[in-house]
């Protein structure tokens, strides 16, 4: 079984004020991309692609390539052109469609089972073992059996600002029935709120499980993620600002019973870079990191 690692990289960085994804934070100048690939790589992902820009589409196919384990390296960038005919970017659009956009621009590059993480997060190696392990004992007939790896809010909230986070909904038998994008989430004065899509203000306790973009599919989830995109196309595709995330997306397809998500929970902390504040952080955590000896102070 040939596993890939699908890297989210195309992301402008607006809010962190430059490509956060090439900004090194390990000690020999590790971006949180080569932590991520390190640690698929012992979990027996082999295959990369990386959804990136044009202007750092060769520098990372260039910084992967070659490295013990990979098998091969792939980029592809996410067009804002590449939609289903019959629609058409709206002129004022700068942004990318989404994060269900990116996931479907690598159909034709994905043959079996496959992870999706954002560029500038950091997982964990257990986080990577777990998705592997599902994808040894999923059903490989009737519906869908996609995973999530879970963790909990408080832990990856920032102290420079809001974040968006899909919120997930588990039940007992380890099935993930609701994921809801909550935006504007904050802690203050020992209170944690957000506000949800429809405008509803959320209060949170901070031990919800929360979605932070590690997903793991199989094929037989892009023709249902392109029925969704198409919807998503139909409803707000003139709305330049909109953007089909892969949370509700997945709600979408559990609400209606077409796939199965299971939520698997980690005891990595995850951490990453929503604004230029956050780097101090997780250069510390990644240091804390080597020195317990989880990492080598140069990874290749």
């Amino acid at each position: 079984m040939e596993l890939t690692l699908v890297v989210l990289a195309a992301g402008i960085g607006s809010r962190y004020g430059g490509l956060k994804q090439v900004d090194g934070v390990g000690p020999g100048g590790e971006t949180l991309m080569d932590y991520a690939v390190f640690d698929a790589v012992r979990a027996g992902f082999s295959r990369i692609v990386f959804i990136t820009r044009s202007d750092i589409d060769e520098a990372v196919r260039l910084r992967f390539r070659g490295l013990p384990g990979v098998a091969s390296v792939t980029t592809i960038n996410q067009a804002l052109d590449d939609i289903p005919a019959g629609f058409m970017a709206p002129p004022d659009r700068a942004k990318p469609w989404g994060t269900t956009h990116a996931v479907l621009v690598t159909e034709k590059l994905i043959g079996g089972p496959f992870a999706v993480i954002n560029a500038d997060d950091f997982y964990g190696a257990m986080s990577y073992r777990l998705l592997r392990e599902h994808f040894e004992r999923a059903p490989s007939i009737g519906i869908p059996e996609c995973a999530m790896v879970a963790y909990t809010l408080r832990d990856t909230l920032s102290p420079f600002g809001n974040v968006a986070r899909g919120v997930c909904r588990v039940a007992e038998d380890g099935l993930v029935d609701r994921v809801t994008e909550v935006k504007q989430i904050i802690e203050q004065d020992d209170t944690i709120t957000g506000v949800d899509e429809q405008g509803t203000p959320w209060t949170l306790t901070g031990d919800e499980p929360v979605s932070m973009n590690f997903w793991g599919f199989t094929p037989a989830v892009f023709p249902l993620l392109k029925e969704q995109f198409l919807d998503f196309l139909r409803q707000r595709g003139t709305d330049a600002k909109a953007e089909c995330y892969i949370s509700n997306t997945m709600d979408a397809l559990i609400l209606s019973g077409l796939v199965r998500l299971r939520g698997y929970r980690t005891e990595d902390r995850w951490f990453g870079m929503t604004s230029r504040g956050d780097k101090m952080a997780v250069e510390r955590h990644i240091r804390n990191l080597v020195d317990a000896g989880v990492y080598p102070k140069r990874l290749w």
